[in-house]
């Protein structure tokens, strides 16, 4: 475990704050010759990205507070959230760098897959471009980024599952929380789906049959594997012994199925002619 890289009296760098970073950057690059190679102003991915980090970090923060109100943890995190929304609105980086530094821990990536792709939108929305081709852009780097981002997680010991024997079962003693007992790295078997599916999606989009399909491939991938490490994580469950991450993935795979299949039969169905 890495939680902290470097240290400088009392400034720290988290090992996830730098991969979350490598997140960004590299899906920024990345993104941008391919809006290049689709026609576009390179400046469309700048903005994609900005917009995917601020509305990505939002959500993610909204949903761990939502979720951590019976515990009363949520109060520790609100003057930083406050003030980080306080400094985008106003263009103020000092706000904003003084709401980060107060943020507190605690970020769900569904919450911000949820802000992120908002906040997104709404930017294609106000510039009038193609949300489909847009997204179907995006949607690799999306996947990309939570797989990096999941590294992060394993580093700082964060999101780990039950206890296990395997050999590459993991303790965390500095963990959040810690735990001297082995457990599955659910952080890495994460990863490695997220890795998987966004080499997939670059194959697809290569081969890519209509717009939409491949946003929609990544909702319905997505979801499914988060809903299947969810079962070996230790989130609370609720009904049907499953835990709201899961509800949440169950919805991303419907939405993301019920697409896919509309799309395609709007594809396949004959032109009607007026004679």
């Amino acid at each position: 475990m890495y939680p902290i890289l470097f240290q400088f009296g009392s400034f720290t760098i988290s090992s996830f704050g730098v991969m979350m970073v490598i997140a960004f950057l590299l899906g920024n690059y990345l993104l941008r010759k391919d809006v290049v190679a689709e026609g576009y102003d390179p400046i469309i991915a700048e903005d994609i990205t900005f917009r995917a980090a601020i509305g990505g970090i939002l959500g993610a923060k909204l949903y761990y507070l939502i979720e951590n109100i019976p515990t009363g943890q949520a109060a520790d995190n609100i003057n930083g959230l406050i003030n980080i929304i306080a400094g985008i609105f106003t263009l103020n980086g000092e706000r904003i760098a003084f709401g980060i530094q107060n943020f507190g821990a605690g970020l769900v990536f569904l919450g911000g897959l949820v802000g992120g792709i908002g906040a997104v939108s709404w930017y294609i929305y106000r510039k009038k471009l193609n949300w489909f081709k847009i997204a179907d852009l995006s949607a690799p780097f999306l996947v990309l980024g939570h797989g990096i981002g999941r590294i992060g997680c394993f580093l700082v010991g964060d999101d780990y599952g039950i206890p296990s024997n395997l050999p590459w079962a993991c303790a965390f003693p500095k963990g959040l929380p810690p735990t001297n007992i082995p457990v599955h790295p659910t952080q890495l078997y994460e990863m490695s789906a997220y890795f998987i599916i966004f080499f997939y999606l670059r194959y697809r989009k290569q081969n890519q049959s209509f717009p939409g399909e491949i946003i929609f491939e990544y909702l319905f991938l997505g979801g499914f594997a988060r809903f299947m490490v969810e079962f070996i994580r230790t989130n609370t469950k609720y009904a049907f012994d499953l835990s709201g991450a899961q509800y949440l993935s169950i919805l991303m795979m419907v939405i993301g199925a019920y697409q896919l299949w509309k799309l395609r039969k709007s594809i396949n169905s004959p032109v009607e002619t007026v004679s």
